[in-house]
């Protein structure tokens, strides 16, 4: 695990000391994440830079790593889970390897495959292998996007890819340099609530995507979508359903006992849902001193905390719960957005900066379970296509009829959003999980609104693949959601909020043969016609795993209180946030300030009202931090010292 930094010339010349000083200087910005050893290596065209946190082979692969007489040197960030299943495939076929760990089997992978290597690497990755021969580069990042890998063009003609996008930010010279803030991803975040791959907030940066590998050439960047996932349901023949249970299970628990090889101590985030439980109870089979880790806020009528502490006691782990009020939730902004690099509007991100914070003190790896709902169908949303089939019999004037309704009635009247909804087809009523801003609201925000530029030019190429493999609607969503909400919140948060504290962060459902069992799952074992249940085979493959007083209990979600925060002991903060703000160029303040007025003189605060106001204020501090330049978080120089 690490923080990379690749300078990629094709100017022999280029590289001077200079050079090398910037890049040394840039992996600063990579600190918290590989706070255990830092080198620089270069030769006439590339600078490599590295900071590492070491997990696996603590001491025997310091990175950049060479390899086959120094022809090749190797940046990686991240985990090879069957890095010792390659090593014996590797060495059957007559490779050296001199080191015990994961790195070395990447780049003797490449050495020997080619590019195929990517197609064998079970974890989660981005790497760049520099090949001093051909004088060309190669790397990749893992099928669903765990590990980012952020890529931008120097005013010189250079190549820097980088683990963090300040990193980039610092080569290139700020944000003017970036090309400022790109006006297409702005309005595409205050829908979504985050910035879609492979765009980032500024122009000049991208972000080379999930699931690809990339050549550099002649000094030229070319990438190659290596993982297709596809969904193929097999019907399960009546009375051998515990069939695919068990398959499930045992595919799970393969990947959990994977996802527990370190050379440190591996513990498990824990919330109310069953995902997260089935995690920490699988885990448990390969550490009977396992650590359990939740957040929840202070004075919450029905807390996670409470609901993760009896798992946690009927599991057998120790716990350690992890108590936040509003007051710190306010504080840590300005540094939770600083590690975001681009902003994310999600407000669960903030309670896990501060539950990674306290797992640091005990552990140097977590477990958790995002990636069951999009694999296994788990989000309520996916029963929509159950609940509006009535609509897709209407003929096409029935459903413009009930559209116009939709309209004439007064905001917020209750079924308007469902005529609205069950009038549009898939392709235009759902993008995500996160639906913070229709076309109207946006235009009233931003001054610069585009009319011609929505949710559907993220989406438009998903649908189309969709489409083409014949996909049912609900298996549609879980396609788009793996390419947008999946790898542009989950993710991100995961990532960076773990990484915020040098803590390595690991998603057992996140594996590639986790997906390959479930995408066999019949469309009516996710999601079945009656009932309201969401990922019905996982949840009964689960049972064999979780305790019943567990599997029985419903779902607390994780409830943060935003809108009884800005309405209430936040308000006047947000306030202050909405008049320093120099963003007049990309926002109605005004308008914010409204909607803020607006919370506050509701007997119950909107919680939609409250998720558009969050985004903005998201957007705000990015603004101060990295355009600006006005905040400047308190970021912490070291991590802790305590002996893993």
């Amino acid at each position: 695990m690490c923080g990379l930094l690749a300078y990629l010339s094709t100017d022999a010349d280029r590289v001077a000391e200079p050079i090398v000083d910037d890049v040394r200087e840039a992996l600063h910005c990579l600190h918290h994440r590989g706070p255990d050893d830092t080198a620089v290596w270069s030769d006439p065209n590339v600078v490599l830079g590295f900071n590492r946190l070491s997990i696996i082979d603590l001491e025997g692969s310091p990175q950049p790593l060479p390899y086959a007489r120094d022809r090749y040197r190797i940046l990686f960030n991240g985990e090879i889970y069957n890095y010792l299943e390659l090593r014996e495939e590797l060495q059957a076929a007559g490779a050296e390897l001199a080191t015990h760990g994961d790195t070395e089997t990447i780049v003797a992978g490449y050495h020997l495959w080619g590019q195929d290597v990517v197609r064998k690497l079970r974890g989660m990755f981005s790497f760049v292998i520099w090949d001093t021969e051909t004088r060309t580069a190669f790397g990749a990042r893992d099928p669903f996007g765990i590990k980012p890998l952020f890529t931008a063009r120097l005013a010189d003609g250079a190549l820097v890819f980088s683990s963090e996008k300040k990193a980039v930010l610092e080569m290139l010279g700020g944000s003017a340099a970036a090309g400022g803030v790109d006006a297409a991803s702005l309005q595409h975040y205050l829908t979504l609530q985050y910035v879609p791959e492979p765009a980032t907030l500024h122009r000049g940066i991208r972000r080379i995507e999930s699931g690809t590998s990339f050549t550099v050439v002649d000094g030229e960047l070319h990438t190659s979508r290596y993982f297709h996932p596809a969904w193929n349901p097999r019907p399960v023949p009546a009375g051998r359903e515990q069939e695919l249970y068990d398959r499930i299970a045992a595919t799970l628990d393969e990947s959990v006992a994977k996802h527990m090889r370190a050379d440190v101590t591996v513990g498990s985030f824990l919330s109310s849902g069953i995902d997260s439980t089935a995690i920490a109870a699988l885990a448990h089979r390969y550490n009977r001193d396992l650590m359990t880790f939740t957040v929840g806020f202070q004075r919450q009528a029905q807390s996670e905390i409470e609901i993760a502490a009896e798992s946690a006691q009927i599991l057998g782990v120790r716990h350690v719960p992890v108590e936040i009020t509003a007051e710190d939730f306010a504080e840590a902004i300005p540094t939770v957005v600083w590690y975001l690099d681009d902003p994310v509007a999600d407000p669960a991100l903030v309670p896990l900066y501060f539950v990674a914070r306290e797992a640091r003190k005990h552990v140097k790896v977590v477990l958790s379970g995002e990636g069951a709902d999009e694999l296994f169908g788990g989000y309520t949303i996916y029963r929509e296509p159950i609940s509006l089939s009535w609509a897709k019999k209407l003929p096409a004037p029935g459903r413009r009829a009930m559209a116009r309704l939709a309209d004439l009635l007064p905001e917020g009247v209750r079924g308007q959003d469902l005529l609205r909804r069950a009038s549009m087809p898939l392709e235009q009523r759902y993008y995500g999980n996160a639906r913070n801003m229709r076309d109207d609201e946006l235009a009233a925000l931003l001054p610069g609104h585009d009319p011609d530029l929505s949710h559907v030019a993220v989406t438009e190429d998903l649908y189309r693949q969709t489409r083409e493999a014949g996909y049912d609607e609900v298996t549609a969503m879980q396609y788009v959601d793996l390419f947008t909400w999946l790898r542009g919140d989950i993710l991100v948060k995961a990532d960076k909020m773990t990484m915020a504290h040098s803590l390595e962060l690991r998603v057992p459902f996140l594996d590639t043969e986790v997906f390959a069992v479930a995408s066999t799952i019949p469309v009516d074992q996710r999601v079945p016609r009656r009932g309201d249940a969401t990922k019905y085979a996982l949840r009964q493959a689960m049972a064999q795993i979780v305790p019943p007083r567990i599997m029985n209990r419903r779902k607390l979600g994780f409830p943060v209180p935003t809108a009884d925060f800005l309405a209430g002991p936040l308000h006047e903060w947000a306030r202050g946030i909405v008049t320093d703000s120099q963003t007049d160029e990309w926002l109605d303040r005004a308008h914010v300030l409204g909607l803020l007025d607006r919370l506050r003189q509701a007997d119950e605060p909107s919680k939609r009202i409250a998720r558009q106001v969050w985004e903005v204020l998201v957007f705000m501090v990015w603004h101060g931090i990295f355009v600006e330049e006005r905040i400047r978080p308190d970021i912490p120089e070291t991590v802790y010292p305590v002996k893993l």
